[in-house]
């Protein structure tokens, strides 16, 4: 974290981010925690393309650095989106949410129509934890997606985003639901009421 970590020479940042494609897995870890601690944007690409590693936990790994490089990572993350496919768009969709800019907020409303449930989730709950309101009615249809976690996800954003446009959508989606959705309902409803 110290000032003179974020300033490092050419030759040894290059290495690093060769290390990145290495085929060990340690050694593709290792790289992570050092890129962790630099804040230079020549690190924002070789990071998104690691969020198609085979391994979970370098693609979590990755995607939280990008989603600490702030406002740098933003347009790339998004270019990501945009382009990406599968399990790597839901990095990039978690990234932009702990990025939290609003720039990301049209993006991810519309990978809320993304092929990949886990995209849609992740933007649904997005949206909720960003706060914006041009996120409320987009997140209507979403009551309805045909994936469970996708439904729950959209109800508790809804919560989150405390709009009483949100108050007859959820109770609508609410009488199909099953008893774990009514429940996060009845949570949301209480929630947009108290605002």
């Amino acid at each position: 974290m110290s000032s003179s970590n974020s300033k490092m020479d050419d030759n040894k940042l290059q290495k690093i981010i060769n290390n990145l494609r290495n085929s060990n897995i340690e050694i593709r870890k290792e790289a992570l925690e050092n890129l962790a601690e630099i804040r230079d944007k020549r690190i924002i690409e070789p990071l998104i393309s690691v969020l198609n590693d085979e391994n979970h936990q370098v693609r979590f790994k990755a995607a939280n650095i990008l989603g600490d490089m702030g406002k740098d990572a933003v347009e790339p993350l998004i270019q990501a989106l945009k382009q990406g496919e599968g399990e790597s768009k839901r990095f990039v969709t978690y990234a932009l949410k702990k990025i939290g800019d609003a720039s990301a907020v049209e993006n991810l409303i519309q990978a809320l129509d993304d092929e990949d449930w886990g995209v849609r989730k992740v933007a649904a709950r997005s949206l909720g934890e960003l706060g914006d309101k041009r996120a409320v009615e987009p997140l209507f249809k979403s009551l309805n997606d045909e994936d469970w976690g996708v439904q729950l996800a959209a109800v508790r954003s809804l919560g989150d985003l405390g709009d009483e446009r949100a108050v007859d959508p959820i109770k609508k989606a609410r009488r199909k639901g099953d008893k774990d959705f009514k429940k996060a309902a009845n949570k949301a409803l209480k929630k947009i009421g108290k605002k």
